[in-house]
C-alpha cells in the first residue's frame, strides 16, 4: 500500500485513509501506515500498543490537549469503497465515522511543529465492537500516561459543532425457552420463537425518554437488534434469543440501565452481554468552555456512545468535534462535504496555534 502522504490536502488524505479497508479487527495495515507516517515527523514522539498509535509533542506548554480518533469502521457493503468525490462531497465507508476526523488529526500532527499547547494524537483500534476490545480502553489500562491531558477532543462526526458528553450503551440477551418436537407433531413441544412475540410486543410499546443533563437533552432508545432461534426446518425450537440495545442518558449509571432493562423484561431470562457508561457534557469545565467559544456554534448532545466516556473516567474533560453528519454514521451511503473537512481542520489549526 502507498505510504500516507501528510502533505496532501485534507480531502485527498481522507480519501487515502478511507481506501485502506480497516473493518474492526483488521486495522493492522492502516495502523502500520499511520505509524510510518508519524515517525517521519521529528517533532513527535511515537509509541504503539497493538494497533493503537500515539504521538506526542513535548514542548513543556502550560497544558496538553488530546486529539483522538478510531481507525476501524463497520463492515463494508457493495460500493462503499473505493471513495469517490462528486460535486464537493466525498462518498465512501469511513468518510463520516470517522476517518475524516482521523485525516484532520493527521494533518494537524504534520503541520503543528510548535503548537501553543502540547498535543497528543491518539489513533486506536476496535471502537465499533464490544467495549472490552476497545483499543483506547486497552491503552488506558497498559499505558495510562500516554493519555494524560487537560482536555480531550474526540474527532467523532458532529457536523463541525461541539457535541457534549454521550449516551451510555448496553446490550442484553433476552431468552425464551421451550421444548423440542417434530414439527409434524408440534403439540408435543413448546415453541420458544412464538414466546419471543411477548418480548417484541414490549419493545414495540416502549416509550423512550428524553433526559436533560446539564442543559442538553439526551434522547434514549431501546431496540431489538438481533433475533436468533431454531435448529432445523422440521424441529420446534426450544430456544430463542432476542438481543436488545439500550442507549441511556448519561444521568444513568450502568447499574441503573441494567435494572431498567431487567424490569422491562420481567419474567424472562436476561443476560447483560456488553455495557459502557455515558459521559455528562462537562461543558462548564473551563477548557471545554474555552474550546466552544473558540470554534463557535451551539453545543448539542451526542446520542451515540463515544470514547469521551473513557476520558471522563480518566478525569480528562472531553467533547466530540469532527466533520461529518452523525446521522450518516454506519449508513451505506456515508458521505462528507469537502467544506466540513477543511473547516474542521482550519478551526482546530487556529485554536492550537493560539
Amino acid at each position: 500500500m502507498a505510504a500516507l502522504d501528510l502533505s496532501r490536502d485534507v480531502v485527498a488524505l481522507t480519501a487515502q485513509v478511507c481506501d485502506v479497508a480497516s473493518v474492526s479487527g483488521d486495522e493492522r495495515a492502516l495502523a502500520d501506515l499511520v505509524e510510518d507516517a508519524l515517525r517521519t515527523l521529528p517533532h513527535l514522539r511515537v509509541d504503539r500498543d497493538g494497533d493503537a498509535v500515539v504521538a506526542r509533542t513535548s514542548l513543556d506548554r502550560a497544558d496538553r490537549v488530546v486529539l483522538a480518533g478510531h481507525l476501524d469502521t463497520v463492515p463494508l457493503v457493495g460500493g462503499s469503497l473505493p471513495t469517490r468525490l462528486e460535486d464537493g462531497v466525498l462518498h465512501g465507508r469511513g468518510t463520516v465515522d470517522m476517518k475524516g476526523g482521523v485525516a484532520v488529526a493527521l494533518k494537524l500532527a504534520a503541520q503543528l511543529e510548535r503548537p501553543s499547547r502540547d498535543v497528543t494524537y491518539v489513533f486506536y483500534d476496535h471502537e465499533e465492537v464490544a467495549a472490552s476490545l476497545n483499543g483506547l480502553g486497552r491503552v488506558a489500562r497498559t499505558h495510562p500516561e500516554w493519555l494524560a491531558g487537560d482536555f480531550a477532543i474526540l474527532m467523532e462526526p458532529s457536523d463541525g459543532v461541539v457535541e457534549g458528553g454521550c449516551n451510555g450503551t448496553l446490550r442484553a440477551e433476552v431468552r425464551t425457552t421451550g421444548v423440542t418436537a417434530h414439527s409434524a407433531r408440534a403439540w408435543m413441544g413448546h415453541n420458544a420463537i412464538h414466546d419471543a412475540a411477548v418480548v417484541l410486543e414490549r419493545l414495540r410499546g416502549y416509550e423512550p425518554q428524553t433526559v436533560e443533563v446539564d442543559g442538553l437533552a439526551y434522547r434514549e432508545s431501546l431496540n431489538a437488534v438481533q433475533v436468533a432461534g431454531g435448529i432445523a426446518g422440521n424441529v420446534i425450537p426450544d430456544l430463542c434469543v432476542v438481543t436488545v440495545n439500550y442507549r441511556f442518558a448519561p444521568a444513568k449509571s450502568e447499574d441503573d440501565a441494567a435494572a431498567h432493562v431487567r424490569q422491562l423484561f420481567d419474567g424472562f431470562d436476561v443476560t447483560i452481554t456488553d455495557s459502557a457508561p455515558g459521559a455528562r457534557p462537562g461543558l462548564d469545565h473551563p477548557a471545554a468552555a474555552a474550546f466552544v467559544a473558540a470554534v463557535g456554534g451551539e453545543p448539542k448532545p451526542k446520542y451515540g456512545w463515544t470514547d469521551v466516556a473513557r476520558f471522563a473516567g480518566l478525569g480528562v474533560p472531553a467533547v466530540n468535534f469532527g466533520p461529518g453528519d452523525p446521522l450518516l454514521a454506519h449508513k451505506d451511503d456515508e458521505r462528507v462535504p469537502v467544506e466540513q473537512l477543511t473547516a474542521c481542520e482550519a478551526s482546530l489549526l487556529a485554536w492550537l496555534q493560539g
